[in-house]
């Protein structure tokens, strides 16, 4: 019970760190957010491993995680872009699919899956055609844009997790960091080639900082809950996240679905968790 707690807990900053990412993309660039948040998530993370300590790791799994990083943080620039252009509701759902990823590399490698995950596909994709539709023809464009951003952030996520799980010791402090390290090296490597202007992120430091550390909270807080307990009811704790997502858009921002893209919510997230069940 205390580690799908922890897990819940870790979903839940995951969710307002995502929706506070979207949220702020629509008015300041995606590079500029992940140019301040990423780099505070890296002294954060190395605050923790002085303060609680962590195993050690060898180069090789530091360069794993590292590419992990780099894997999320292309994640997080499509989901925010997502955000910033479609529904926050529609895009975190599908984005969640990211599950998908750590399955078919178990397959891949020749792990056979569980009932349940085989099951929880149907749901998943029917959920993903229906948030795919659009009943607005003048905004088709732009929902498809999304919904396409939305599923390679998904597939950013899962290649994180996946490679995350198979890097991180018991104590993963430093393999957290590396991932850090391997999406500051991304920001870094696109703030030379673009030369963005940062002035506007000056008024927003506040809300980076904010998105920063909800995000290697989340990250720490899942990592534990995977010490605390077994993976299945700890995965299903982590990957309710876009719930909290949808309930801050719903409160803050006032969205509202019809009917028809609730059960496509509803659809996906159901499973996200039948898949994440069975890992």
């Amino acid at each position: 019970m205390l580690a799908f707690a922890i897990s819940l807990a870790s979903a839940f900053s995951w969710g307002v760190s995502d929706f506070l990412g979207g949220l702020t993309s629509r008015r300041l660039p995606v590079l500029a957010v992940l140019a301040v948040s990423q780099p505070a998530g890296l002294v954060l993370i190395a605050v923790m491993i002085v303060v609680f300590g962590a195993d050690p790791i060898s180069a090789e799994r530091f360069a794993l995680a590292a590419l992990a990083g780099a894997a999320s943080l292309g994640g997080l620039w499509a989901f925010y872009a997502a955000m910033a252009m479609g529904t926050v509701s529609v895009v975190a759902p599908i984005a969640s699919l990211g599950v998908v990823v750590p399955v078919a590399v178990g397959l891949a490698r020749g792990d056979s899956p569980a009932a349940i995950q085989l099951i929880g596909l149907a749901p998943a994709i029917a959920g993903v055609v229906i948030l795919s539709y659009e009943e607005h023809p003048e905004h088709a464009g732009v929902a498809r844009r999304a919904v396409v951003l939305a599923i390679l952030a998904g597939l950013g996520f899962g290649i994180f997790f996946t490679a995350l799980d198979i890097a991180s010791p018991d104590r993963p402090g430093w393999a957290i960091l590396a991932v850090r390290v391997g999406g500051v090296t991304v920001v870094a490597i696109a703030l030379l080639i673009t030369r963005p202007r940062l002035a506007a992120v000056s008024g927003s430091v506040a809300v980076l900082l904010v998105i920063g550390f909800f995000d290697v909270l989340a990250n720490a807080l899942f990592a534990v809950a995977s010490t605390k307990g077994v993976l299945p009811v700890v995965a299903v704790g982590g990957s309710m996240y876009p719930a909290f997502t949808i309930a801050l858009a719903h409160g803050v921002l006032g969205e509202r679905l019809a009917r028809i893209q609730w059960a496509g919510v509803v659809l996906a997230l159901l499973g996200v968790a039948l898949i994440a069940a069975g890992s």
